[in-house]
Parts: C-alpha cells; structure tokens; sequence
C-alpha cells in the first residue's frame, strides 16, 4: 500500500496531539495568547505542533514541515507562564522532553516555501471554537509534487450522524484509496466514509463558517435563497466542516472572501480536501480550479473555497458567478 507508513504516523501523530488538546480543555481555564496578527492562539497550540512534528521529524526525518505557529511568541519576555504550561503539557505525554527540545519541535514546522515533498499542519485549526468549548481540529497533510497524498482530521468534539453515540474522531484519507472514519478515543476504525447523493439543491444543507472575519455570510445566503436552499446552516469551526460533508451530515461547504486580497493558508485546506475528495466529494476554489499546493504555504492561484457532494458541484459554481457579478 502506497503511503502506509505515512498514514500510520499520521493518525498516531494526530490522536496523541487531540489528547493534548483535550487535557488543556480539561484541566485548565483556557488562556489565550494574542499573536502579531491578533488571532487567539492557546497552549494546546503549541503543545499539538511539538507532538506532531517531532513524530514527523523522527519517521521522516528530510520532510520540511509547514506548519501554522513558531516558538517565538513563547520565548518572548512576557510568555513565561505560557512556555511553562507548553512544557509540562508535553511532558505529560512525554515524559523526557526538555524544555529546549520542544522549542526545537516546534520550529521543526518553520518551513514556508514549496518542496517536492513536505507536511503541512494545522495544530488547532478553529482556535476560536477552542477556546468556546466547541469544535476545533487537528488538521495535518502531505503533499508530493504538489499533489495532497496523505491526510488526518482530528475533530474531538465532533459526533457524526453515521456514528450518533461517538463524540470524537479521526478522518484519515490516501489518495485512490478513500477516506475512513476512525474512533478517537481508541483509534478504532469505524467505516468508509461517503459524501451525500444529494442531487437537488433544495434538499442540500450547508456547512458553514461560525466566523466571518474572511467568508462572506451574506454571498451565502444569496446562493442560498437564489437555489432555493431552505435547511438551517449547519455552523461549526475549522476542518470539521470538510468532515461533516464527507460524513454525510452535509453537501455543501463555501469560504467566499470577504476580502478581495485575502489569500488562503494551505494548513486550513489541504487535509480537509483530501478528505473529501476521497470520499467522493469535490472540492475546488469558488471560480472551479483546482486548489493549487505547489505554492508554499498559501494558496496564491485560487480564491476561496467550495466543497461539495459533487453531485451539487456545477449549479454551486453558476450560483457563485451569478452573485459575484451582481455584487
């Protein structure tokens, strides 16, 4: 099996980083860093990023790693406290780890330029829904010559309408051999997962950003209304919505920007795409491209994003066209 190693260290790397995340949730009021961008950014952050890319660095040890955060804002002055808790979170798993190796675990993910082949991670991606308590998730993917060949979704939050008494799981995807479901709490596999046979768009459900700082709510519910789209959207953070729709919980997921010069990351993207597509969705930017990895860490030649069951796919792209020009 082509990525076998791959995969297994990727879904051991994302259920060791998930029970990180939980125990910071559990354990602990949140506290939150402010960035230079001003985004929330947590313990479970940092702690995630170290796990997961010492697990790569070791298994892999020529792959660069694109990842989201730096140790920088930790060794600042006024981030002792936090560079404290990273430390001992991590070293509740890892017992061993020096303070100086998990710095250097962290900036294992400093790599921004495109290489034939390297990882690209999202150690918590809706920070946001994090920090309220709702759904966040572990987003890591590889990516050959540009091409996405490996991917794990880790959603500890998330229960799917497939496996109504599992809360927590874990979409792992190959490409050209689908994606599965796995339980987090014991990375048990649970089953194939299928995206929607919705043809129609008036029995279609979306999946939708809770955040608007860079989709347009408002275009949404245009498109919405214009193809006759009456179910409540289904609003959650992060990847999980990639997951929802591979699940089956919905057909349909837009990220229109907001702003015209707002350029997607590849961490938001690139596992939840797989993940889709494997499970026979489609996933393209909102003119029909195919989203382009062979860029470094954004995604330069696309705007926004739309996912969908596929079936769904086409009259999505015409609606998407039909609002913008009217806008």
């Amino acid at each position: 099996m082509p990525f076998n190693a791959e995969r297994s260290i990727a879904l051991a790397a994302v259920r060791e980083a998930t029970e990180l995340c939980q125990r910071v949730q559990e354990q602990m009021a949140v506290q939150s860093i402010e960035k230079s961008d001003r985004s929330p950014v947590t313990i479970a952050d940092f702690g995630s990023q170290a796990l997961i890319c010492s697990r790569l660095r070791r298994a892999f040890p020529d792959d660069p790693i694109i990842a989201e955060e730096t140790s920088a804002v930790l060794t600042a002055d006024d981030s002792q406290q936090s560079l404290e808790s990273v430390i001992r979170y991590v070293r509740d798993l890892r017992p061993d780890a020096s303070s100086e190796a998990i710095l250097e675990w962290i900036d294992y993910g400093i790599q921004k330029e495109h290489t034939d082949r390297h990882w690209t991670l999202d150690p918590i991606d809706g920070t946001k829904g994090f920090l309220r308590g709702d759904q966040y998730a572990i987003a890591l993917a590889l990516i050959v010559q540009g091409e996405v060949q490996v991917a794990a979704v880790g959603c500890p939050n998330l229960t799917l309408g497939t496996y109504p008494d599992v809360k927590g799981v874990i979409a792992i995807a190959v490409r050209g051999e689908g994606t599965e479901f796995y339980r987090l709490s014991d990375t048990e596999p649970l089953g194939k997962a299928e995206v929607t046979a919705t043809s129609n768009p008036d029995e279609a459900r979306f999946s939708e950003s809770v955040e608007s700082a860079h989709t347009s709510h408002s275009q949404s519910a245009i498109i919405a209304k214009l193809l006759g789209i009456v179910k409540p959207a289904n609003r959650l953070d992060s990847q999980a919505k990639y997951v929802v729709v591979a699940g089956g919980d919905a057909d349909i997921y837009m990220r229109l920007p907001s702003k015209r010069r707002y350029v997607e990351n590849i961490w938001d993207h690139a596992a939840g795409m797989l993940v889709v597509e494997e499970a026979g969705g489609c996933v393209t930017d909102t003119r029909g491209v195919p989203l382009d990895f062979g860029h470094g860490y954004q995604l330069t030649r696309n705007r926004g994003v739309l996912v969908s069951n596929g079936k769904l796919h086409a009259k999505l792209l015409q609606a998407i066209a039909d609002t913008s020009s009217e806008e």
